[in-house]
């Protein structure tokens, strides 16, 4: 039952609600009344509104929606929704507007109207309410607004110029020129200017109506300048409990002055009163008064000018922003570690605590606190000091109590300490040179990082004595300026101490044992030196630690090359085996020596020896090629003379030798290529031995020219290449010899051959007669028409050859042709016979188409038919145009002696005569033949 109740309760009070609110849905508040008025130094209008009593009855959230229009414009420049509280109060509501125009130009119209923020019915809007502007007053005169002549830097403006009735702006412009935007209309012309900007002190704006009288023209000058900065670091302190003082920054440059430059007011909340101080600015703004009895303080700055306003607030309590007076009056008393110093200060009254600022010799500073239990003076005693040193001391003190912030420091007071004895040794040195019955050693001493000289004015005292013999020693002192002297003992082990002074007394002895001449470690002869590389911080020795000393010794000279050499040293621990010895005179192609000595009670012998550079340099200068050996292929260089000792700017580790023909790139087998900057290539060739100087280079051609150059090179590199030598290898004798065999006897051989060409063209190859050349042929009786024939009878040959049968047919297939002419037996010898005709005339029966054959033979050479037919097809075509005729061949196979009968060859002669010349001539023509 209790919960269908509790249901039901639940149910009764949402429709309660719903109802309430559907209530409040439905109800419209209109505005019940409404007023406007306007500010216009601020350019604002100022809007009040109610909407009546009966909507105070209880708490309501209310919309208001308000709009603003001009006269010249119909739709509204502004809307704004304004959301209020509405409670029993019955307060009238306000809205301020900041309007862009000044509100002289023109009428401005509002109006209003309401709703509840729950509902969704607006109310009626209420009349518009109007302020006008000066546009609807009769003006004397055109007049420019705004009226305050002052404007910001940056900001955005809108110049108005308002004409008498009846007149029309003509001209509305602003100098100097800037970029504006202009609205016109009959009577009020407008120019709005964006981002002012201070190109000069100010800016002019000038108005003209269309008329000329002085009445139609008016100007305005404006400034432009900057708001006030807020007030920063704002704060209040006082010095004595009596007076206090507030300060703060003055800000940027305002850029107005005089009756527009920047107000300061102070005012105090608590008291409710202006507080009667002076402000001052100069790097800082301040303002003193008197406390009184006032302890709490609530204090605020006003900056003000007419472009704005800022302000700064400060609430304290005056027991805690106490800042003392510098301490003034510093005194001291000092011993030797010690100094005690005195000061004063003026907060009388007030617990402080200070705080020492000492400066020391290297620097650094160190800080000493103390509490001030002294009512006019206080002190504190600086301990640890060192003596006869020079210390810089200042105070400041801030309270004790509720500390707010240090004093000013002190003016600074320089003390020095009492002198005295040194502490600490010298650090000593010595170099030893043998001479006839003695040696000569000179000392060296500086002060070490541990020596002190604890006073005014120092001396050095030297003291040498016998080691065997306690004879008595032998002293002598040098000033201050004096750091090295030359002492000669004889043979003898000596003791030598070296002492400094001051006025209160000596330092401990620095003690060096000579030995004697003959018992003196190892000649440095005997020690090779090592070569040691440099690094961009030094050059890094290392050595060989020895068990038995309680130190090492590295020594140099700054300037090996000039006397004095600056001797320098260093010491270093017998747990030590390397180092890095760095110099400022150290410089890069200089070579350095340096000695490692091991000590054990002042005895120092020599270890080490190591040379080296910081950095190697190319060498100086190339090798002198001071002679030169040449053969056809090789060519052997020699550079004597070049020096690899320390003149030098760096190890002398080789040399390159570099070869190449003038005309061409060089490829000589074994070298490697070397490229120059103009992209020529060179034979290099490596000599990895300093100690070697000369070389030959190999494989060269002969009678050739060829550009050389020697070049030494360091860890540092060699120079560029720009001088070369020049060397022209000689002919090869050998090949002299080939060329003879190969051009000159073929040479000789071939005019030999010249001159007997005759003999051999004719033993070799002969010439073979042309017949038709004959200058037989030539006589007109051998001429047949147009044919030149030549009887046998008219001719004496000088030989005559007749051979068998058998054999010419051996000879040639045609000789067997042969048979058909006559043929005879004489002395049973087979021959045939050549048939003359007898009418030694000529009385030769011509075929139609004469045809003349004629060729050569021997057994080397064969000619064919100047006719080129087949020659048993020719006497088959001879014998069928005349068979009562038979052709007349002429066929030598065996030679006779025309003149001599006897003389005929036989078969053996004739074979030995088989490469002689035969004549064979034929011919068509048909002839009677006898027998010669």
């Amino acid at each position: 039952m209790m919960n269908h109740f509790m249901i039901l309760a639940i149910l009764l009070s949402l429709r309660t609600c719903y109802a309430t609110y559907s209530q409040q849905e439905s109800i419209v508040f209109p505005v019940t009344y409404f007023n406007i008025s306007k500010d216009l130094a601020l350019q604002q209008l100022l809007v009040e509104w109610d909407v009546g009593k009966s909507a105070h009855d209880a708490e309501l959230a209310m919309s208001f929606e308000i709009q603003v229009r001009r006269t010249d414009e119909t739709s509204t420049v502004w809307t704004e929704f304004h959301n209020v509280t509405l409670n029993k109060s019955g307060k009238l509501l306000h809205w301020i507007w900041d309007s862009d125009l000044p509100l002289e130009c023109m009428s401005h119209s509002v109006r209003i109207r309401s709703k509840a923020e729950v509902s969704k019915i607006w109310s009626q809007w209420s009349p518009w309410e109007t302020v006008p502007g000066l546009d609807t007053s009769s003006n004397s005169g055109p007049q420019i607004f705004p009226n305050e002549k002052i404007l910001e830097e940056g900001s955005d403006i809108t110049f108005c110029c308002i004409g008498r009735k009846g007149q029309i702006i003509k001209k509305f412009f602003v100098d100097p020129a800037v970029h504006a935007f202009s609205h016109k209309n009959s009577q009020v012309r407008l120019l709005t200017v964006k981002n002012v900007t201070r190109q000069l002190p100010h800016i002019t704006v000038y108005c003209k109506e269309s008329c000329n009288e002085e009445q139609c023209y008016d100007e305005a000058v404006f400034l432009v300048g900057k708001p006030p900065d807020t007030p920063n670091d704002f704060s209040c302190q006082t010095q004595n409990m009596r007076i206090v003082t507030c300060t703060w920054s003055r800000g940027g440059d305002t850029y107005l002055y005089e009756r527009y430059s920047t107000k300061y007011t102070v005012s105090e909340e608590f008291s409710q009163k202006m507080v009667p101080c002076t402000v001052s600015c100069s790097e800082q703004c301040s303002c003193s008064w008197d406390i009184g009895k006032q302890r709490m303080w609530n204090v605020t700055v006003t900056v003000e000018n007419p472009l704005g306003k800022k302000t700064a607030t400060d609430v304290f309590d005056i027991t805690h922003r106490i800042y003392p007076t510098a301490p003034f009056q510093l005194w001291e008393e000092c011993r030797d570690t010690e100094i005690t110093l005195y000061w004063k200060h003026g907060s009388k009254g007030i617990e402080l605590f200070c705080q020492t600022e000492v400066l020391l010799p290297d620097g650094k500073v160190q800080l000493h606190n103390i509490s001030d239990t002294h009512l006019h003076y206080a002190s504190i005693t600086l301990r640890g000091l060192q003596p006869y040193t020079e210390y810089t001391a200042r105070v400041h003190c801030g309270a004790a109590k509720h500390f707010w912030k240090w004093s000013e420091w002190s003016e600074s007071l320089t003390i020095r300490t009492k002198e005295a004895t040194p502490s600490g040794k010298l650090d000593i040195w010595r170099e030893v040179t043998p001479v006839l019955g003695g040696q000569n050693v000179t000392l060296f001493w500086k002060q070490a990082p541990n020596f002190r000289a604890n006073g005014r004015s120092i001396s050095y005292e030297v003291m040498w004595e016998k080691v065997e013999d306690g004879s008595k020693p032998e002293s002598i002192s040098f000033s201050s300026v004096y750091n090295s002297t030359r002492i000669s003992i004889d043979n003898h082990s000596y003791r030598i101490s070296i002492m400094a002074k001051n006025n209160v007394n000596y330092s401990l002895p620095s003690i060096l044992i000579i030995p004697t001449a003959t018992g003196n470690s190892r000649s440095t002869t005997e020690l090779k030196e090592e070569q040691v590389n440099g690094t961009d911080d030094g050059i890094f020795i290392s050595w060989e630690p020895r068990l038995i000393y309680d130190s090492y010794i590295i020594d140099w000279c700054n300037f090996p090359m000039v006397q004095p050499c600056d001797l320098q040293w260093k010491r270093f621990g017998p747990n030590t085996s390397n180092a890095l010895i760095n110099s400022a005179a150290f410089v890069p192609g200089v070579r350095y020596n340096f000695g490692i000595y091991g000590s054990v009670a002042g005895r120092a012998s020599l270890l080490e020896k190591k040379t080296g550079y910081l950095r190697e340099l190319p060498p100086l200068l190339d090798p002198v090629v001071e002679k030169v050996e040449l053969t056809f292929n090789a060519v052997t260089l020699y550079w004597d003379s070049y020096p690899t000792n320390e003149s030098q700017p760096g190890f002398v580790r080789g040399y390159h030798v570099y070869v190449s023909p003038i005309q061409e790139d060089c490829h000589l087998k074994g070298s490697k290529k070397h490229i120059l900057s103009d992209d020529s290539v060179l034979c290099k060739y490596t000599v990895e031995n300093p100690e070697e100087k000369r070389y030959t280079v190999k494989d060269l051609m002969s009678n050739t020219k060829y550009k050389l150059v020697v070049k030494a090179y360091t860890g540092g590199g060699e120079t560029p290449i720009v001088n070369f030598i020049y060397i022209d290898t000689p002919l090869n004798s050998n090949m002299l010899y080939v060329l003879v065999l190969l051009v000159i006897v073929p040479s000789l051989v071939a005019v030999i051959c010249c001159w007997k060409m005759k003999w051999v063209k004719e033993s070799c190859c002969p010439v073979i007669p042309n017949p038709n050349n004959s200058k037989v042929l030539s006589f007109k009786e051998f001429n047949i028409g147009s044919e030149k024939v030549m009887k046998i009878s008219d001719c004496v040959p000088d030989m005559l050859a007749v051979d068998n049968k058998a054999e010419a047919q051996k000879l040639h297939p045609w000789s067997q042709l042969s048979s058909t002419l006559t043929e005879d037996n004489a002395d049973g010898h087979k021959s045939s016979w050549i048939y003359p005709n007898e009418n030694g005339e000529g009385d030769f029966t011509r075929t139609p188409t004469p045809q003349t054959h004629t060729w050569f033979e021997n057994f080397a050479y064969s000619s064919h038919p100047a006719v080129e037919s087949d020659p048993y097809q020719i006497l088959s075509t001879l014998e069928t145009s005349n068979p009562e005729r038979p052709v007349m061949l002429y066929q030598p196979h065996y030679y006779f002696d025309i003149f001599n009968e006897d003389a005929a060859s036989g078969p053996r002669e004739t074979a030995g005569r088989k490469t002689s010349l035969r004549y064979i001539s034929q011919t068509d023509v048909h002839c009677l033949g006898r027998r010669l």
